[in-house]
């Protein structure tokens, strides 16, 4: 198997998923812009006998991203799943943030995901084969967090694109809106998040959704 590459391998979902699929046997290569933060999800997954390689690259900037994507790619082969996971998370209402701060948050959270899928998906394209999932949330917007509930409604229409762009070759390319806040021991808890993700991997093409709620 190919395994896993996932973009932003924070704490909660990222490290839950990683180390879901490397249960099941995926090598993971992981992605994140602090190497502490990639040293922490590393070592979970070897913890519980999995295997994991980690890159560190900022989603919003290219040549970074891209030279940690080829470097995973290289290492473990065009994946099997990539998960684009980065995102910025701030309360904000409008006129709060100067363009330069919006647009910031926008490459994070909208433009990374495009890139990254523009980077990775052409091989998995010719391979005929895998899973694109991108972290999404804010079902509905909210007033009080004016740069995640652009960036978020961003997410669904960037998916839906990439979709059209690699589905037909094989690919299933979906986000899963999380639809509260994500914490341990709650519905919303990262490892029954986690466990959708695979489950969404596993889909054959009948089953595909291109937006999945994940909500409890």
């Amino acid at each position: 198997m190919a395994g896993l590459i996932i973009v932003g391998a924070g704490p909660l979902i990222g490290q839950s998923v990683a180390r879901r699929f490397a249960r099941e046997g995926l090598p993971v290569a992981v992605v994140a812009r602090g190497q502490g933060t990639v040293d922490k999800v590393v070592a979970a997954v070897a913890d519980e006998g999995g295997r994991a390689i980690g890159f560190t690259a900022d989603a919003a900037d290219e040549a970074s991203l891209h030279s940690a994507l080829d470097a995973a790619t290289a290492a473990h082969g065009v994946p099997d799943a990539l998960v684009y996971n980065a995102g910025v998370i701030r309360a904000d209402r409008l006129g709060e943030l100067s363009s330069a701060e919006l647009l910031d948050t926008l490459a994070i959270n909208v433009v990374g995901a495009l890139a990254t899928a523009a980077r990775v998906g052409p091989a998995m394209a010719a391979a005929g084969r895998g899973t694109i999932i991108v972290t999404g949330g804010m079902r509905d917007p909210d007033a009080n967090r004016i740069s995640l509930s652009l960036g978020k409604s961003g997410v669904r229409t960037a998916t839906e694109l990439i979709g059209r762009e690699f589905g037909p070759a094989g690919v299933h390319v979906t986000t899963v809106t999380v639809c509260d806040v994500v914490e341990a021991g709650t519905p919303y808890d990262p490892d029954l998040i986690a466990d959708t993700y695979w489950e969404l991997h596993l889909r054959t093409p009948e089953q595909w959704e291109r937006v999945v709620l994940f909500a409890r």
